[in-house]
């Protein structure tokens, strides 16, 4: 048969299992999430497999779950031999895709996961992280990494209870990650340990000597290390080599643009929506760390980028945020995904260019200095770049040493 739309809803149409009546409205979303037709129309034969696998074996809605999707994928096939592993791998895929489109819906109940203790204990600390600290979601996911290793180690799968928690635990947790991580990630370990244990003692848990005794670790420097910026030459050649004669690269070319001129960061992009466009102000509205949000003023080049997008390169979709996929499903970028990482790195190597680092962070480095090159106050810089801390921006005293030299007082007893 022909691998169409048509074919597709054709095949929802004869399905007669439990899942039947929502075939149809399935079918219905792949076509609108811009699913090519093949794909769709793959999608709905394994649907139906598994509505009919439903069927003979008496699967009513009410209890489907994955438990039903594990045994379908071990099924045999009696007269066209064994399945092979790849084909198993796209059934599991677009099965689980039909029992979330079921689940969001309320066909059927959502599966009962049983979890440990412990896992119950850092999924509360990680609400805790995201609505009351706002911290970014790459935060929360290396922090809760952190605390669901210790706490395995320390409790297993026992009931938790951080009263019971001693600093020699602690100490020993931290030793026995040095032999497999570097100073930086070691660093990343006591910060989490320290955060964690914070948010005992904000339960009651644990006394405020017990965070005291979370060890440091050595930087062996004075001074952190210098941000890796790319060059302004580097910058414009990343940007002239989006094409903007496809819907892709006026995308691209937008989101460059927004990172060199904005300095904003990859999450920070990825959670713009239409209506933070301010077209009459010429605004941009910024959701930044803590849950902040903030106008910036939308530079001339940046708002003709993102009106050319949104005029000839944007996909029809239901779905507010400004940059949408450019294959199905057709939405917003995942957050944090590095689809913004993505896009850079094809940029740079589409220019040819060989940048002292690969990922989005190098634009707002490079805006920074090119600020302080400009004579820019730190305080100035602060604000553009959206610190907390005066002691973030610190760091880049160190970038323009010509602009400083003439400050620096003449050494005594030194040349005449």
């Amino acid at each position: 048969m022909e691998r169409s739309y048509e074919s597709a809803a054709a095949l929802a149409g004869r399905a007669t299992g439990p899942v039947s009546e929502h075939l149809g409205s399935f079918v219905d979303l792949l076509i609108r999430q811009r699913f090519v037709a093949a794909v769709v129309y793959v999608k709905a034969l394994h649907a139906v497999a598994f509505d009919r696998w439903l069927a003979q074996h008496d699967v009513s809605l009410v209890k489907l779950g994955e438990i039903h999707i594990r045994r379908f994928l071990r099924r045999r096939r009696r007269q066209s031999g064994p399945i092979r592993p790849e084909t198993r791998r796209h059934e599991q895929y677009d099965v689980e895709q039909l029992l979330r489109f079921l689940q969001s819906r309320g066909i059927c109940a959502q599966v009962v996961v049983t979890t440990t203790p412990a896992e119950d204990f850092v999924a509360a600390y990680a609400a805790h992280l995201r609505d009351r600290q706002g911290l970014a979601a790459t935060t929360i996911e290396r922090y809760t990494r952190v605390a669901q290793q210790f706490l395995k180690r320390r409790f297993s799968a026992g009931a938790v209870d951080l009263r019971m928690v001693a600093a020699a635990d602690i100490i020993e947790f931290v030793r026995s990650q040095v032999t497999r991580l570097q100073p930086p990630g070691l660093k990343c370990v006591v910060n989490a340990a320290r955060s964690f244990l914070r948010y005992g003692q904000l339960r009651g848990d644990v006394a405020r000597e017990l965070v005291a005794a979370v060890p440091s670790v050595a930087g062996w420097t004075t001074t952190p290390p210098l941000p890796r910026a790319i060059s302004p030459e580097h910058v414009q050649r990343a940007i002239d080599s989006c094409d903007v004669g496809t819907a892709i690269g006026l995308r691209d070319r937008a989101i460059v643009l927004i990172l060199a001129r904005l300095g904003l960061r990859a999450h920070e992009v990825i959670a713009l929506q239409l209506e933070d466009c301010d077209w009459n102000l010429g605004h941009l509205r910024v959701r930044s760390k803590g849950g902040r949000e903030c106008l910036l003023p939308m530079p001339d080049d940046v708002g003709w980028a993102i009106a050319a997008y949104l005029e000839r390169g944007r996909p029809v979709s239901d779905d507010r945020h400004l940059f949408l996929r450019s294959t199905a499903p057709i939405r917003g970028f995942m957050h944090g995904s590095d689809a913004i990482g993505s896009i850079v790195r094809y940029a740079l190597a589409r220019a040819g260019i060989d940048a002292p680092h690969r990922g989005s962070h190098q634009f707002r480095h490079a805006l920074a200095v090119r600020m302080l090159q400009g004579r820019a106050s730190f305080a100035e810089i602060g604000e553009v770049l959206r610190h907390r801390s005066p002691q973030t921006t610190s760091i880049y005293a160190r970038v323009d040493l010509d602009a400083l030299r003439p400050l620096a007082l003449p050494w005594p007893g030194g040349a005449r």
